[in-house]
Parts: C-alpha cells; sequence; structure tokens
C-alpha cells in the first residue's frame, strides 16, 4: 500500500496541478508543493530502508564489568 501512495504522490507532482481544454490554459505545480513532495518521499525512502537516524551506544572497555 504504502508503494502505491508514494507512486501515485509521485506522479501528481510530476502532473500539471490544472489543466483548461478549449483554450488549452495548463498551470504548473508550485515549485514549494514540488520541494515538500519531494521530502516526503526521499524521507519515506529513507525509513523503508531502515535509517534510524542517531544511534547511542554506550562503550565498555574490555575488563571493566
Amino acid at each position: 500500500m504504502s508503494d502505491e501512495l508514494a507512486s501515485k504522490i509521485d506522479t501528481v507532482a510530476q502532473g500539471p496541478a490544472s489543466v483548461r481544454t478549449d483554450a488549452g490554459e495548463v498551470v504548473a505545480q508550485s515549485i514549494p508543493d514540488m520541494i515538500e513532495a519531494d521530502k516526503y518521499l526521499a524521507g519515506r525512502a529513507a525509513q523503508a530502508a531502515g535509517n534510524r537516524g542517531l544511534r547511542f551506544n554506550k562503550l565498555i572497555p574490555p575488563g571493566t564489568t
């Protein structure tokens, strides 16, 4: 389901915002909307890849238990 959603968002972002027939008027997607769609899709891809960001580990030197 999430792959279908990402695919639909990508398709919609690439297409025009509105189209009017007869005169042939086409309005493109706004740049901020395209940037937000790109950020969203990149975030979803990072989440799917298992990248969790920062990881904190406690280091214990050998022999100090």
